[in-house]
């Protein structure tokens, strides 16, 4: 008698079903999102501590490397850091053997900093693993699926720009 009431339990509709799958695959998406921001967080403190520097140096080298060589007063507005942080952080840079100061080419009254070969090779050796990895996923996606996550991360990466307040 317990087996046929249970089977008379009202079933929800299929609508129900669907959104209820469609709330769980959001909010799997979502913990995904957040497990590859903190592991992003990680792999940046596992970069920086290879290179034996703190956030702020890490982002200057990201920035030198990304952009070539830059003023010091340049890499300050970028980092959003006073002059005279900038000059202990390049200071700091150059004791490390990550970068060297050099005459600007066309003002003779700047220097520019530069980041060493060395350094260069030793960030990108720390970060091929993982650029390799996600290059080898992307390469494995069929075109279509391809395309949807393209679409995704461009319209997450949209929110997040909206959500940061742009400055006066």
């Amino acid at each position: 008698m317990e087996d046929s009431r249970k089977s008379r339990v009202p079933i929800a509709p299929e609508v129900s079903g669907d959104v209820a799958a469609e709330a769980v695959a959001s909010q799997l998406i979502a913990e995904q999102l957040r497990e590859i921001s903190a592991l992003s967080t990680r792999f940046q403190r596992h970069v920086g501590q290879s290179l034996s520097v703190n956030d702020t140096d890490l982002s200057a080298m990201e920035h030198l490397m990304t952009n070539g060589p830059l003023t010091p007063t340049d890499l300050s507005h970028r980092l959003g850091i006073s002059t005279a942080a900038t000059t202990v952080m390049v200071d700091r840079l150059t004791a490390l053997g990550h970068v060297h100061r050099e005459p600007h080419a066309h003002d003779r009254r700047k220097v520019v900093v530069v980041p060493t070969p060395a350094s260069v090779q030793e960030a990108f050796a720390t970060l091929e693993p993982m650029i390799s990895g996600v290059s080898r996923v992307t390469a494995a996606l069929p075109a279509q699926d391809s395309a949807v996550v393209t679409r995704f991360l461009s319209e997450v990466i949209g929110v997040f720009r909206q959500a940061i307040p742009t400055a006066d």
